[in-house]
């Protein structure tokens, strides 16, 4: 190991830069197992790389640089992001909530920090700006349950851009008056400034966005004009006395409405700053923290639990007494507290000028123990905002389950089938031609994926062969079936790029049981694939001939019902069942066998359906014996952190080997709302582990107990 410590810290720019690249791959695979928000994750891993820590890299000047373009890039995706018309219908409501959840938690943090803690009020000014603001880390939840356009959402997003805008125009006014302006003289001319700072942005940049995106269309000027856009007002707002984290906010907001959050110029931004400035902007904050200091100091976990408690009730006596203002429900509230009750990057930015400020001698406004009680305060406020939100969708969307795309199936139907081995490829076509819809006449979409290796041209005459004998087949039964072969280094990314491209409403894919693949249970990608997709995926393993088949046996979860693709496995279970002439068993909860009951008796009214109650999901195993070798086993399952989700699903890989080893299955993933193979953010990254590491370490004492 001494050996070693000589070349330690690594100073050598580029291996700082290929240490700092690691790190940015690795730690949201790590940080996904633990369950842990991967912006800790980035924290955490520049205190163990950093000084502090093992002395594995010197802070050079490049985390000087681009740490301090990832702090304006961060404040300009805030910016970005907003939902300025949601803002604009309900502005009155979003005021009221923005000003009670800004000055609530300012009030109470600040006055905790002066009384309890003995910080100067200048310090505990900017700790309550810190807690008056918010990052909507759960918004995605909000997303996943389809509750985007729901009061609460936009009540809580145009109260987060309210409350960050205050706590930014509070902390440049704390810090020029720190730099010694303090009387009416310097307030008036700062006022001053400030009009005419947003003025001149909110009269020029729109202006000249406009020209410019209208007469260049190339990618990468475009990229640089939004850039230097957001630089230039950095500049403009240090120039004026504000922050250039206001300048970089501000320019965000003037450039909202010219760069939709679904175009390519978005997602090249998106992408620039979550894959390098805002990674290393966040392991630099990570180098500055002194994590002895938890031991040498124990009262810093008392002003972690100050802070947080503080904070996080101001923000919530701000969103029950807006809901109860409002005459809005208690589980709006709830939603709403959820919602902006977490602390992100801006929390970070915030600290981080505050320990740019002196008060002479040496010191700080802040010192390294507030920017380690900010930074433990983050992993707690991400806790609580994450589980308070998934409580309140959950419960919010058990209220409004009567919603037109949930009372009836839809007729966006187009069938993509993935195929790679010939045995296998027949069946799922057999199998998408029992489901479909004759009477509309959409044809299916066979793919095929070929791996871009040296072996590429001859799998690609081998995909062509096999898509030209499917099509045959299904012309010989008047079905029209489309063909495509992609080449892509990523099997998923080619099926999901390939969904979008032929405008698929589902797919239907086999279960790998090939010699050659031995990958686990799902195969190579599956998971990768119901992880980045909300489309229906059915995956089958066809032991048995179809047409042999003399029972299907449906496994539901409780609250199935409450999916929003509840209706459109039901109808093309129906009519596979309808088609194969066998009788079909449902098991599950009686509320949702009284919904599929009242369906197929006034849609199909000829499927022989039989209903079998089953109470709890620990109880699939039990069904093995009622399986018999000419059945079909239809398991009805979710995706994590869904309505009908719950824990015993993660052991169904297990369940399924080992009671249904040789059985015929059909494992069906519903659709879920959103898209998700668009979404490119750093809290809330494509790539997600299935298991959790401490999911491993159970099954690992289970084993030993054994």
């Amino acid at each position: 190991m001494s050996y070693f410590s000589q070349y330690l810290p690594v100073s050598d720019p580029t291996l700082i830069f290929f240490v700092v690249l690691l790190v940015i791959l690795f730690s949201p695979i790590v940080m996904g197992r633990l369950r842990i928000p991967h912006i800790i994750g980035m924290v955490l891993a520049g205190i163990v790389l950093g000084q502090y820590g093992l002395n594995i890299l010197e802070r050079d000047a490049s985390f000087e640089l681009f740490g301090s373009v990832g702090l304006y890039y961060i404040m300009f995706l805030a910016g970005l992001e907003m939902d300025m018309e949601g803002l604009k219908r309900n502005r009155s409501r979003v005021t009221a909530f923005g000003l009670l959840t800004f000055f609530t938690p300012l009030i109470l943090t600040t006055g905790s920090c002066v009384w309890l803690l003995g910080y100067s009020p200048m310090a505990s000014l900017l700790i309550g700006c810190l807690m008056a603001s918010n990052t909507l880390v759960a918004y995605p939840i909000v997303g996943r349950y389809g509750l985007t356009r729901h009061v609460s959402s936009t009540l809580s997003v145009g109260g987060s851009m309210v409350s960050l805008f205050l706590a930014l125009l509070v902390m440049a006014a704390v810090v020029n008056s720190f730099n010694g302006g303090a009387g009416w003289s310097f307030w008036l001319l700062f006022t001053v400034k400030l009009t005419a700072f947003c003025a001149g942005l909110i009269f020029a940049i729109p202006r000249l966005a406009h020209w410019f995106l209208r007469k260049y269309s190339d990618s990468v000027m475009q990229f640089i004009f939004t850039l230097a856009v957001m630089f230039l007002s950095a500049a403009m707002s240090d120039a004026v006395g504000l922050e250039g984290i206001f300048g970089a906010f501000f320019s965000g907001l003037v450039l909202n409405r010219f760069i939709p959050k679904v175009s390519p110029l978005m997602s090249r931004i998106e992408f620039t700053g979550n894959a390098l400035f805002i990674p290393y902007f966040l392991i630099g904050v990570g180098m500055l923290i002194d994590i002895r200091l938890l031991i040498k100091s124990p009262a810093i976990l008392w002003i972690v639990a100050c802070i947080t408690f503080f904070g996080t009730a101001g923000k919530a006596v701000a969103a029950y007494f807006s809901a109860w203002i409002f005459k809005l429900s208690v589980k709006i509230g709830t939603m709403m507290f959820g919602l902006t009750s977490a602390h992100a990057a801006g929390a970070i930015a915030i600290v981080m000028v505050g320990r740019s400020l002196p008060t002479g001698k040496g010191t700080f406004l802040f010192n390294d123990e507030i920017l380690n009680c900010v930074v433990i305060m983050i992993l707690f406020a991400c806790i609580i905002s994450t589980l308070v939100t998934e409580h309140a969708a959950r419960q919010l969307r058990l209220e409004n389950m009567e919603e037109p795309e949930m009372t009836r199936p839809k007729n966006d139907e187009k069938i993509l089938i993935p195929v790679k081995y010939p045995e296998y490829a027949e069946n799922l076509i057999s199998l998408a031609t029992m489901m479909r819809n004759p009477k509309l006449r959409r044809e299916l979409a066979a793919l095929n994926v070929v791996y871009d290796d040296t072996n590429a041209d001859r799998n690609r005459e081998e995909g062509r062969r096999l898509l030209e004998h499917l099509q045959q087949e299904a012309s010989a039964i008047d079905v029209p079936m489309a063909t495509q072969i992609r080449i892509d280094t990523n099997i998923a990314n080619g099926i999901r790029h390939a969904f979008k491209e032929l405008q698929a409403s589902e797919i239907i894919m086999g279960l790998h049981s090939h010699k050659q693949n031995n990958k686990g249970f799902w195969g190579e990608f599956t998971q990768s694939l119901y992880n980045g997709l909300s489309c229906q995926i059915i995956i089958a393993r066809i032991i048995q001939p179809l047409n042999t088949i003399r029972r299907v046996q449906v496994v539901v979860p409780s609250r199935a019902e409450y999916e929003p693709g509840f209706y459109r496995w039901l109808e093309r279970l129906a009519r596979m069942s309808a088609n194969m002439e066998c009788r079909i068993v449902f098991h599950g909860r009686n509320e949702s066998l009284r919904l599929i009951e009242i369906y197929l008796g006034q849609n199909h009214p000829a499927v022989r359906a039989e209903y079998e109650p089953m109470m709890h999901w620990n109880e699939l195993p039990e069904l093995a014996g009622k399986v018999n070798e000419d059945h079909l086993l239809v398991i009805v399952t979710a995706r994590k952190s869904t309505i009908s989700y719950k824990n015993a699903m993660e052991r169904l890989p297990d369940e399924v080997s080992k009671h249904f080893k040789s059985k015929t299955i059909m494992i069906i993933f519903p659709d879920q709302y959103g898209d998700r193979m668009d979404s490119i953010t750093f809290t809330q990254p494509q790539h997600t582990e299935e298991n959790s590491a401490y999911e491993t370490c159970r099954k690992w004492i289970q084993n030993k107990i054994r």
